[in-house]
């Protein structure tokens, strides 16, 4: 039995939420969006909040029962209050700048490195070593922000490299004489 599954999705204020068939739609004050809950799962709206069932008992569908009222779950948060990730830049002369609407990262190359930013995301630098990814879909953010942290993983020695804000990294010990 899915423990999170079991609990109904209460859907926020200021958010209206409909089921149509799978597809479950939510549009609130940051925007709107949708999901479309796989076949296993049936979903139906009831007195202001979603409810999520297996279909049957098999292990496919208990498996997808979790990670769908989740989904919706995230849906609902995103459009109601959005989600944010936070990158951090260490090392001599690393920085990251805004130029239009692309991001410019100085990240130890011969080159400056320029990322699109794809629609739908915002990201912001208040500090050149600081960058904040926002946006309603969590998935989306989360992807965006990891793309930008493989242009220049931390590595073990010095640190030095871009990381998730609070992300520890497990340092190694340098050359012994």
């Amino acid at each position: 039995m899915s423990r999170i599954g079991k609990k109904p999705v209460a859907v926020p204020s200021g958010v209206t939420a409909s089921v149509d068939g799978r597809t479950v739609k939510a549009k609130g004050p940051k925007g709107e969006l949708q999901f479309v809950v796989n076949d296993e799962v049936l979903v139906k709206l009831e007195d202001g909040a979603v409810h999520v069932d297996p279909r049957d008992q098999s292990k496919d569908a208990r498996s997808k029962w979790g990670m769908s009222r989740t989904m919706i779950s995230n849906i609902f948060s995103g459009v109601s209050k959005g989600f944010e990730k936070r990158l951090e830049i260490s090392g001599v002369g690393y920085r990251a700048a805004m130029q239009g609407k692309n991001l410019q990262l100085a990240l130890g190359y011969s080159h400056d490195v320029v990322y699109q930013v794809p629609e739908g995301i915002t990201v912001a630098v208040p500090k050149p070593t600081e960058i904040v990814v926002t946006g309603i879909d969590k998935q989306q953010v989360g992807q965006v922000a990891a793309e930008i942290r493989e242009y220049r993983g931390p590595e073990p020695y010095k640190g030095k490299g871009v990381k998730y804000a609070g992300e520890k990294i497990v340092r190694k010990e340098g050359k012994k004489k």
